[in-house]
C-alpha cells in the first residue's frame, strides 16, 4: 500500500496538501542503500550518527499540526534525511533547513537535490529550499533580519525547553510544531503546538505520548 494511503487509512493524514505531498515524495530515496526495503513501514529508520528519519505516522501528525502552505517561510531544525524538508517544499512553502550532524547535513542535502533534480516541471511549486549546517538552537537571525520572521517552525528532535531564539524569530500569529522531552525521560515526552499570539502571549497546546531523539546543539 502506497505511503500516503497507509497514513490516510490510519486517519492521520487529511490535509489536501500534504496528501499530494506525500504521494509526490518517496520515503525510499531519503533512507540508507541498507534499508529502502523497509521504507515503506512505519516506523522510524536509523540513518546514522544516532539520529533517525522519523516514523511516517509521526511525520504526518506533524504536519497535520503545522498546516503548511504554499509561499510560507519556515524554518525546520534538524533536516535529517531531508525527507521532511522534501514534503515542506513540495506544499510550497520556502524551507530554511538546518542540521548540526556534518554526515547528516551532506545525506539530507544530497537526497532532496536528487529528489527535486528528478522531478522536471512535475511539481512547479516547490518552494525555495536553503540548507545549513550549524547549531538550530540559534535559528537564523540574519535569515530573520531579511524575511522578517518565519511563519511557522518544526523540530525534528527533542529538548528540554524551547530556546527564546525560536520564539523570537516567529512572526506574530506564526506556530512552532516541536516535541518537548520528559525531563525523566529525554527522549521521550510531547509534541507541543506554540501559537504566537497578537498580544505577546503565547498559546500552547500538548500532545503526550511521544518519544524523539535528543535535540543536539553545541
Amino acid at each position: 500500500m502506497p505511503l500516503a494511503d497507509m497514513l490516510i487509512k490510519k486517519g492521520v493524514l487529511k490535509n489536501k496538501r500534504l496528501i499530494e505531498a506525500f504521494s509526490i515524495v518517496d520515503r525510499k530515496n531519503f533512507v540508507p542503500e541498507n534499508l529502502k526495503e523497509f521504507a515503506y513501514i512505519d516506523e522510524p529508520l536509523p540513518i546514522g550518527k544516532g539520529q533517525t528519519i522519523s516514523q511516517p505516522w509521526t511525520v504526518a501528525f506533524m504536519l497535520e499540526l503545522l498546516d503548511p502552505k504554499q509561499g510560507e517561510n519556515i524554518m525546520e531544525i534538524g533536516y535529517g534525511s531531508g525527507w521532511q524538508t522534501a514534503l515542506l517544499a513540495s506544499v510550497g512553502a520556502n524551507v530554511y533547513a538546518i542540521e548540526l550532524v556534518p554526515e547528516l547535513c551532506k545525506f539530507g542535502k544530497e537526497n532532496f537535490e536528487k529528489f527535486s533534480g528528478s522531478l522536471g516541471n512535475s511539481v512547479p511549486k516547490l518552494g525555495q529550499v536553503y540548507f545549513y549546517c550549524q547549531d538550530g538552537s540559534l535559528g537564523l537571525p540574519k535569515v530573520v533580519e531579511r524575511i522578517g520572521g518565519f511563519d511557522k517552525i518544526i523540530v525534528a528532535a527533542s529538548g528540554k525547553e524551547l530556546p527564546i531564539t525560536w520564539k523570537e524569530q516567529l512572526k506574530i500569529g506564526g506556530k512552532i510544531v516541536a516535541p518537548i522531552g520528559h525531563p525523566a525521560r529525554p527522549a521521550g515526552g510531547s509534541i507541543f503546538e506554540f501559537i504566537k499570539k497578537l498580544d505577546g502571549k503565547w498559546e500552547e497546546i500538548e500532545h503526550p505520548g511521544f518519544a524523539f531523539v535528543p535535540l543536539v546543539s553545541n
